[in-house]
């Protein structure tokens, strides 16, 4: 396993972490004796770091994080997030007894003392730029409650503006083939401000893994069913904010980046790791199989000059403008 740090904090992350969506139950059926024998072998190859959040199977993914965790906490780190189970939109969800209460939860759940990293979840741009949640988080850091915080966001402009708050440690941000606007907006002064990336959505919600055809069907429990056009939450969050057809289509045109490097899926997380500004990629999983197939992205070969340059004019000329909502 290969280690970066996160951003200027003390913490080395395991380069290839992962998401727990998939096994809080939001991406179909999940069996929790899979999902615990894939935790457990990412523990054993070295994974250090884990992603999840409150709202993931309504605190079900937390659980499943305490049991693999037990006994491990000085060694494996936990970032949660928070601010989903509210009403994202009015401002008494991040009042300060709310976040507590948020933050109190979770550890709960977690059977943990501290939280090495506490997200805000998406929240709208007015929030962030109210600030009275930064200030919460930072007397729950000087508490002990919390290790670091950071924002997952949906926009370059959102992830511009938290590097101006100096407590901010990480960005989670969706960052694929399909998404790359972040490389050259957000990346380079990310950096300079020593605030680390986490990359969610690699695959965009499997598309990249080249295995879609346009009939394919999700259950009803999947969100990739029921926030296929952005139904529930923001549309980006589900196909890299592509029409699922017109992905297909797209990831057929990328079929060639699997070429010595095994499959689709592991050629696509390479190429973000190939962007030195991330921390991390934190793929989802259901089962140790998946996490086998995904941990397999850091033995590949990285892409080339050329290869890059190739990419970046597909996403350019052929993709950019069918991607829906802000970003």
């Amino acid at each position: 396993m290969n280690y970066r740090q996160l951003g200027n904090s003390e913490l080395k992350i395991s380069e290839v972490s992962f998401g727990t969506w998939g096994i809080g139950g939001d991406w179909g059926n999940s069996d929790d004796a899979e999902a615990l024998r894939g935790l457990d072998y990412a523990i054993g190859q070295g994974v250090n770091f884990f992603d999840t959040a409150d709202v993931y199977g309504s605190g079900h993914a937390e659980e499943l994080l305490a049991k693999a965790t037990k006994g491990k906490e000085d060694e494996i780190y936990i970032a949660t997030k928070f601010c989903r189970a509210g009403d994202i939109h009015n401002l008494n969800t991040y009042s300060e007894q709310s976040i507590r209460n948020y933050c109190e939860d979770s550890l709960k759940r977690l059977q943990r003392e501290r939280i090495d990293l506490y997200q805000i979840h998406c929240p709208p741009f007015a929030v962030l730029q109210n600030g009275q949640v930064f200030e919460v988080l930072n007397k729950l850091q000087a508490e002990g409650k919390i290790r670091h915080y950071g924002v997952s966001v949906e926009t370059v402009e959102e992830g511009l503006f938290c590097l101006g708050v100096p407590g901010v440690r990480a960005l989670q941000v969706i960052f694929n083939l399909f998404r790359q606007k972040p490389a050259e907006a957000l990346f380079p002064q990310a950096k300079e401000a020593g605030v680390g990336i986490l990359v969610r959505l690699p695959l965009a919600s499997g598309l990249l893994t080249g295995k879609f055809t346009a009939d394919t069907k999700f259950s009803a429990n999947d969100h990739r069913n029921f926030n296929a056009n952005g139904e529930q939450f923001n549309v980006g969050e589900t196909f890299a904010g592509l029409p699922f057809v017109k992905g297909v289509e797209l990831a057929s045109g990328l079929s060639w980046i699997a070429e010595g490097r095994g499959d689709m899926a592991r050629a696509s997380m390479r190429w973000i790791l190939d962007h030195p500004e991330v921390s991390c990629v934190i793929p989802g999983f259901k089962n140790a199989r998946q996490v086998e197939d995904n941990l397999g992205t850091i033995a590949i070969p990285s892409f080339s000059t050329e290869e890059m340059d190739r990419l970046s004019t597909y996403y350019k000329s052929e993709v950019a403008e069918h991607i829906r909502g802000a970003y």
